[in-house]
């Protein structure tokens, strides 16, 4: 292994280095959602192809993270930081004259995978120049540079959409990333494992094609319906690459996923935690926008503006939870956050399509306040929950789990709310409703207009807003119950699992290191 830089300037350009990436990675995601309603009209495209401008990202940088770790290991951690910075500002360029949707999703995916290995690269290269306390503080800098991109993309998005249209989006992606990639050339040197084994190709391969049949069988489901030759050979297709997925995993010496490490229920229950998030916030932040400004025809400004009352407590909270483990347990703390959270959907859900957006900062904020607890203290509580040894296989499961679930729940509401839609415009539009549903659900107001002229916009804003009211409902009974399972389980105190060695301690959550870290998240 080299021998780390000397110069202390040289590492605080690393950290520079890394957290202008991070911050880069979510304008991908918060960018085109904004964008969504003008790529829409320019480009033309159906609902189904619309619905993958996010998850092809989404998929590929799920499933992406730990295979682009392994690489790192085994390659040198620069080479894949800077190779998937490369790849990432190439293909950010590539969107931004993409004239036609496949392209475009065809792009989103590979930027994803860029994404994946550059940030992946990024923090491992990171862990080799910091030592204790000064690493603790440069990850929370990084999740800070992360939380100020979540926060501020949307009206950054909104802003360049209406003053040079939707290809600026990627304007700061580009410049961002270049800068990053400028720093990391000069000041970053290789390291690598000396005992790294290299990629699980396999496990990697089954587990992405799985995701995708997945998330492709419940995004087409809507359109085509659910016992669809097409959807079902999907869903099929999905099971059984999971279950060569299990097989591997299993019969490999490193595998890339520890599934023993499933045997400890807090480790579970842990898992169940970031549930809440991707249910519960991370969809929001797709969907809001098209409804604000695909339906009810706010500016991209406007509804840019509106998502800050929601993402802006990600930016101090986190670093507060932190603190305030010293008083109390980590699972109260996200227990009662995620509690929090649910009132304000619950309330949400109150507010028809067309209210006064005044009145949609108050529950969106507290939505946002409530999710802000548990975001900071989750990866704490991965490893804190597991033998010290398995710390490291336990925060790449927890970070490939959460990233790709995101994913998967992302498509899951969006089909919830692409049903309930139709369910309510079926009396009236007959075998249109679900192709009808679906436009609406996309922001694309005036083409479902188009499948049945004699409807009125009136009926169809109607639809849809009960239909969000719906889905927020079901929202709120999901952050609930894994409040519960959160309470039940995950502030369980140390038990001793059949067949490991008990002998090995779980890793202790220490509160003042939270304090430090409350902010180091590794995705959405």
């Amino acid at each position: 292994m080299r021998e780390k830089i000397k110069d202390g300037r040289g590492r605080w350009f690393v950290l520079t280095s890394v957290c202008l990436a991070a911050a880069a990675m979510p304008l991908t995601f918060t960018g085109p959602a904004v964008a969504l309603p003008a790529i829409s009209r320019s480009l033309g495209a159906d609902p189904i192809a619309l619905n993958w401008v996010t998850n092809a990202f989404m998929l590929t940088f799920g499933s992406s993270l730990m295979a682009a770790g392994a690489l790192a290991d085994s390659y040198g951690r620069r080479r894949i930081f800077l190779g998937g910075l490369v790849a990432f500002l190439l293909v950010s360029v590539g969107l931004a004259f993409a004239g036609d949707i496949v392209w475009f999703d065809v792009l989103r995916a590979l930027q994803g995978v860029g994404a994946a290995a550059a940030f992946s690269g990024g923090m491992a290269s990171l862990a080799q120049e910091f030592d204790d306390n000064a690493r603790l503080r440069a990850f929370s800098l990084v999740g800070a540079s992360f939380g100020v991109g979540l926060a501020f993309g949307p009206i950054a998005s909104g802003l360049m959409v209406e003053a040079f249209g939707w290809p600026a989006i990627f304007v700061l992606v580009v410049a961002l990333a270049a800068l990053s990639l400028l720093l990391g050339a000069v000041f970053l040197q290789e390291t690598r494992d000396p005992d790294a084994r290299g990629l699980d190709w396999k496990g990697a391969a089954s587990f992405t094609a799985a995701l995708t049949s997945l998330t492709f069988a419940i995004l087409q489901a809507p359109e085509s319906g659910w016992i669809h030759p097409l959807v079902v050979a999907m869903f099929v297709s999905s099971a059984l690459f999971f279950l060569a997925f299990w097989r591997i995993e299993r019969s490999v010496a490193r595998p890339m996923l520890d599934l023993t490490l499933f045997r400890y229920p807090r480790f579970v229950g842990v898992q169940l935690l970031a549930a809440a998030p991707a249910y519960g916030f991370v969809v929001l932040l797709i969907l809001l926008p098209v409804r604000f400004i695909g339906v009810e025809g706010m500016s991209a400004v406007d509804g840019g503006r509106m998502m800050i009352a929601m993402s802006a407590p990600l930016l101090i909270l986190p670093v507060a939870a932190g603190l305030l483990t010293r008083w109390f347990t980590p699972a109260a703390i996200c227990g009662a956050g995620l509690l929090l959270s649910a009132a304000g959907l619950f309330w949400l859900s109150r507010f028809p399509v067309g209210s006064d957006p005044v009145v949609l900062l108050a529950p969106l904020l507290l939505i946002g306040l409530g999710i802000s607890l548990p975001w900071g203290l989750m990866d704490g509580l991965a490893v804190s929950v597991v033998p010290k040894k398995r710390a490291g296989m336990a925060t790449g499961i927890f970070s490939t789990t959460r990233v790709a679930g995101e994913g998967v729940a992302l498509a899951i509401v969006t089909a919830v709310l692409s049903a309930l839609t139709a369910s309510r415009l079926g009396a009236e539009v007959g075998a249109n409703a679900g192709a009808m549903a679906q436009r609406i659900v996309t922001g694309n107001v005036s083409g479902a207009r188009l499948l049945s002229p004699e409807i009125s916009q009136a009926a169809l804003l109607k639809a849809y807003g009960g239909a969000f009211s719906g889905l927020l409902l079901v929202l709120t009974g999901i952050t609930v119950l894994t409040a519960i399972v959160v309470f039940l389980f995950v502030g369980r105190g140390g038990e001793i699992v059949e067949g490991v060695d008990t002998d090995v301690e779980p890793m202790p959550f220490d509160a003042a290191q939270l304090s430090e870290t409350g902010m180091s998240r590794s995705n959405l």
